[in-house]
């Protein structure tokens, strides 16, 4: 029935020229991924690593290590990139962000909290404190910007978002300071990272991914109802408070597996919507999925330029996010005008 009602939407203009496009850029992200770093290897080096597992070599060796880094960090990328998306869309807030809305910094004191008292050390102890965390920050600072006229409005949720992420920021502190091993473990996780994905990590993680990208495909065309706004969904027999209880939950469990395995990584789920909306519109039918892949890219694409920049060490992925999502969405901003959701 609501299919019927809402305006007819179709396949956007752009989209197959976008879709040609990802695809390209994905498959050059991987080559990249799996080339360079502190030690460049090259294209017989490259087919050894991945079709020829006979060939016992050191450059061979560091491709098949560098294969599970990539494949890491195109989940983590696309995962944040859809709860971006969906946050957005939940809130209609075009800035919301599993950072600006605190629940990064709610994961980040749930994993200190973990490390100094429980002596969590694997990845499925991390991800589980991390869910716990990012989940009750979800729920507080969406009950705070609930409050007062006009319930749970987008600025009132962003502020609500900044101040709780000011004020467990501030926790984490207290309990790190006291404890030098809590501090030493947790510093290096802190900044982002996919150096540390292993294995482990992408069997922990691929259960918590595979839930939330079904259920953000399965409720975009309800999400398009949302943005008519509230009434018009409802009326157009859309459960609204099951859809943002859905949507959100989604989004949680999405950028907080994320930030339990590969560290409080920034700007992606802010950034990877933004770009794909300005391409593509708002339709969430399209979004969901496209913004995964713009995840992915970016995610790994910075992973690349923090190897290269570090050589023969790394710069961490989360510090260059930051300094390649930062100048972007300033552009986009003073160049573009967001389109509303």
């Amino acid at each position: 029935m609501m299919q019927t009602q809402i305006k007819q939407m179709h396949t956007p203009k752009h989209f197959p020229l976008l879709l040609i496009g990802t695809l390209v850029l994905t498959v050059l992200c991987i080559l990249a991924s799996l080339a360079f770093g502190s030690r460049t290897v090259g294209w017989n080096e490259l087919l050894d690593g991945l079709f020829r597992p006979a060939v016992q070599s050191y450059e061979a060796d560091i491709v098949r290590e560098r294969v599970i880094r990539t494949i890491f960090s195109f989940m983590c990328g696309a995962a944040l990139g859809v709860a971006g998306a969906l946050m957005q869309s939940v809130t209609r807030n075009p800035i919301a962000d599993p950072s600006i809305l605190g629940v990064n910094t709610g994961a980040a004191l749930a994993v200190v909290i973990g490390i100094a008292f429980f002596n969590i050390s694997t990845a499925s102890a991390f991800i589980w404190f991390a869910l716990v965390g990012a989940l009750l920050t979800a729920i507080f600072v969406f009950g705070i910007g609930s409050l007062g006229r006009g319930g749970a409005t987008p600025l009132k949720l962003v502020l609500a978002g900044a101040a709780t992420s000011a004020a467990l920021s501030s926790l984490v502190m207290a309990l790190m300071i006291p404890r030098s091993n809590v501090m030493d473990q947790f510093r290096f996780w802190q900044v982002g990272s996919v150096g540390a994905g292993n294995l482990d990590s992408i069997y922990t993680f691929l259960p918590f991914l595979l839930i939330g990208l079904v259920i953000a495909v399965v409720t975009a065309p309800s999400l398009n109802a949302l943005a008519l706004g509230e009434e018009m969904a409802k009326s157009l027999g859309v459960r609204t408070g099951t859809l943002k209880l859905t949507a959100s939950f989604a989004g949680v469990i999405l950028c907080g597996a994320a930030t339990a395995l590969a560290g409080p990584i920034g700007f992606i789920g802010l950034l990877a919507p933004h770009l794909i909306r300005l391409v593509l519109g708002p339709d969430q039918r399209y979004l969901m999925p496209m913004s995964a892949f713009a995840g992915a890219i970016i995610l790994t694409f910075s992973d690349v330029i923090g190897r290269l920049l570090g050589s023969p060490g790394e710069l961490e992925v989360g510090i260059v996010t930051a300094f390649i999502g930062a100048p972007i969405l300033i552009l986009l901003t003073m160049k573009v005008k967001v389109r509303g959701l």
